[in-house]
């Protein structure tokens, strides 16, 4: 009982940070010396693009979607299940 309530919060804490951290950076210059250092190609020029980043962001947001799904389920569950 105590793990999955631990494994439950420790999911919630994952998917909170990495859904901040992709829907912020890729709008910052660190995206964009991060990925500068590829070189040509389309890797880079995916990245870079403005689709790219918005693809990106809306993966973060999928991730803080799921974390308000998960946070609400972990807070409004019944103590006794």
């Amino acid at each position: 009982m105590r793990l999955d309530s631990l494994l439950r919060f420790l999911f919630v804490l994952y998917c909170l940070e990495a859904g901040l951290f992709l829907a912020v950076t890729p709008w910052t210059p660190t995206w964009e010396r991060l990925f500068a250092l590829l070189g040509d190609g389309p890797l880079r020029d995916w990245t870079l693009d403005a689709w790219g980043r918005a693809l990106v962001t809306g993966f973060g947001l999928v991730h803080l979607v799921w974390v308000s799904h998960d946070l609400d389920q972990f807070l409004h569950r019944a103590p006794g299940r």
